[in-house]
């Protein structure tokens, strides 16, 4: 009988992987320690070279000064431009001596002349070493400037932006690159979770479009029993709630990206459009509404910026005092921002409660999910990611004797 034949063997995996390219050696990469060496060293070189030469040039001319006779003699005289005091028909030692004080006044003039000119040298020099050492700088660190430029751009939510640094393989692009590949995976983290959030909630939209049809159609019956009725609408309430849960993480979803299409939004009608929607609450409510809105115009997307002012209005409307009750709603420009400020008379709020209250789900004194028929916890994290998405912020101080005061800021 014969043998089966082995199956052949695998080939062996490479042990080096043929996309990346080989490493260069430690000391052949073209570090920034080693470019800032030869850029600094050079520098330092080339101006040495430069002065050695100015003070040979200007040494030299000062030798063929200092070196010409101070004087001529004519006729048995002796004359001189430089020393006024020679004497003429004198003794021989006499006239030595007076020539020779005058060559010393000649190579004098010769010394302070070379000092002269090597200082302005030295001068200009330094001059034009501290503006090329300034512009040499500016070049070196011009990739730092691209990196920090690209973080503050991530800092205001948009985390499709990348650095892409191009030149030399050293430490600062290896950090650019490192920064890159952080920011895809940032970018890929958030995506999949809004798209997590934004499918879960289309998803419970139809079970819960189904279920209000239903009740709807079995209240509507004029025959149910009462307590069948008074169950439905129960339920009913149950069931917009969970409505309200799913429009408002949908909607938290969409605005915590940044905003593309831009258009020029005044915030005074916003907030007018806020107030006429919560006019009727209020007055069931007997909570007076005031304020002055004046005309401050931003870029961005109108029905986002009416959610801000509809859910601020809204807030301090249904978190209010049961009498003599009262919300203030104003808009503003303030130093190149338009502000809306909501304020509103409630219940004292503790200062270090007031950073809980953009948690989402989070309400005051602790009632997070249950216990509250006001909302569905979502309102005033939605403003602050649409805030955000404007480029925006918003700040809560308490007010005095209870209530809060909600300043949005957004750029003009």
């Amino acid at each position: 009988m014969a043998s089966t034949p082995a199956p052949p063997q695998a080939p062996p995996k490479p042990t080096w992987d043929p996309r990346r390219p080989a490493p260069q050696l430690p000391w052949l990469r073209p570090t920034i320690r080693i470019r800032l060496t030869l850029l600094y060293g050079g520098m330092f070189l080339i101006a040495g070279i430069l002065l050695l030469s100015i003070i040979y040039l200007i040494a030299a001319q000062a030798l063929n000064v200092g070196s010409e006779l101070p004087f001529t003699i004519t006729s048995g005289n002796v004359t001189s431009d430089i020393c006024s005091n020679l004497p003429s028909n004198a003794r021989a030692d006499v006239m030595n001596k007076a020539m020779a004080e005058c060559v010393n006044v000649q190579r004098q003039h010769a010394l302070d002349n070379l000092l002269s000119r090597s200082l302005l040298a030295l001068l200009g020099l330094a001059i034009i070493a501290f503006a090329f050492g300034y512009a040499m700088a500016g070049r070196v660190l011009s990739p730092l400037g691209r990196i920090l430029r690209t973080a503050r751009s991530v800092a205001g939510s948009d985390l499709s932006r990348r650095i892409e640094l191009d030149g030399p393989d050293d430490e600062i692009k290896e950090l650019a690159d490192t920064f890159d590949d952080m920011l895809e995976r940032l970018e890929r983290a958030f995506t999949a979770q809004q798209r997590f959030v934004g499918n879960a909630s289309h998803e419970l939209r139809t079970p819960l479009a189904i279920n209000r049809t239903l009740l709807e159609v079995h209240l509507s019956d004029p025959g149910a029993p009462t307590e069948l009725q008074q169950l439905g609408k129960t339920l009913l309430a149950t069931n917009e709630r969970s409505e309200q849960l799913v429009e408002g993480l949908l909607l938290l979803a969409r605005s915590d990206n940044q905003i593309v299409e831009r258009k020029p939004v005044d915030l005074a009608e916003v907030a007018e459009q806020a107030v006429d929607q919560v006019y009727g609450e209020a007055e069931a409510k007997g909570v007076a509404i005031r304020g002055e809105q004046k005309p401050a115009v931003v870029q961005g997307n109108g029905v986002l910026l009416e959610r801000i002012a509809l859910n601020l209005v809204q807030n301090a409307v249904r978190y209010n005092v049961s009498e003599d009750g009262w919300v203030e709603v104003t808009t503003e420009v303030q130093h190149g921002h338009a502000v809306l400020i909501v304020s509103n008379t409630g219940p004292v709020v503790p200062a270090y409660e007031v950073d809980n209250l953009f948690e989402p789900f989070k309400r005051l004194r602790g009632a997070d999910r249950t216990g509250s028929d006001k909302g569905v916890g979502l309102g005033l994290s939605i403003v602050r990611s649409v805030a955000r998405a404007h480029g925006g912020h918003i700040t809560a101080q308490p007010r005095e004797g209870g209530g809060l005061v909600m300043r949005v800021a957004l750029p003009v």
